[in-house]
């Protein structure tokens, strides 16, 4: 992270920018306690908070539409050859594809606050083939919300920012385990009901 903050002080935007595309493809970055410190520097003045959107924007875009032409590219015999090596067999490709072509405006949003989700909402939402523009406008509104959140953060909390590093690592990754859990268990819930009453 230290090395990080330093290039940021030297090179700003584009740092930011390159930060979001590569953690947004699964690169070991920590994209929200880099937009937290793109929001602490334009508390100090050193960077625009507009510019540092726009750069956190674009780049999170970015990454998600190049993670949907991989997974596009790579499609469905990936999945059947290696998805068993990630614990993703077919039962759950199938369950992840109708939850995507179900929700994939909703998903894709939400999915950008959900490390781990994020990761990969790219790349099934290539292999699902869902429609590439309806898919780049959601991510980048989603990208848009996303940084703008956590680089307001940022700025708000000013030298403080680290907070919201320790608040992320200790809260946001507890919150989406609880709400995975949820997910399955109102979605066994349902099957369940729909089975009883066929």
């Amino acid at each position: 992270m230290y090395n990080i903050t330093t290039l940021m002080n030297e090179y700003g935007y584009l740092v930011l920018f390159l930060s979001l595309l590569l953690g947004i493809m699964v690169l070991p970055i920590p994209i929200e306690a880099m937009m937290g410190y793109a929001g602490f520097l334009s508390f100090q003045g050193q960077l625009n908070w507009y510019g540092c959107v726009l750069a956190a924007t674009t780049g999170c875009s970015l990454g998600m539409v190049l993670s949907y032409w991989i997974g596009n590219k790579l499609g469905m015999p990936f999945l059947e050859n290696y998805g068993r090596r990630f614990h993703f067999g077919p039962d759950r490709f199938h369950l992840t594809t109708k939850w995507l072509k179900k929700y994939n405006n909703k998903l894709v949003i939400i999915s950008l606050f959900i490390p781990g989700v994020r990761h990969l909402t790219g790349y099934f939402a290539g292999v699902t083939r869902l429609p590439l523009f309806v898919f780049s406008v959601y991510s980048f509104l989603g990208s848009f919300i996303w940084a703008s959140t956590f680089i307001l953060l940022g700025k708000m909390l000013g030298p403080n920012w680290v907070t919201l590093h320790e608040l992320v690592n200790n809260y946001l990754i507890t919150g989406s385990i609880v709400l995975a859990i949820l997910i399955i268990l109102i979605y066994l819930l349902k099957n369940s009901v729909v089975k009883i009453f066929k």
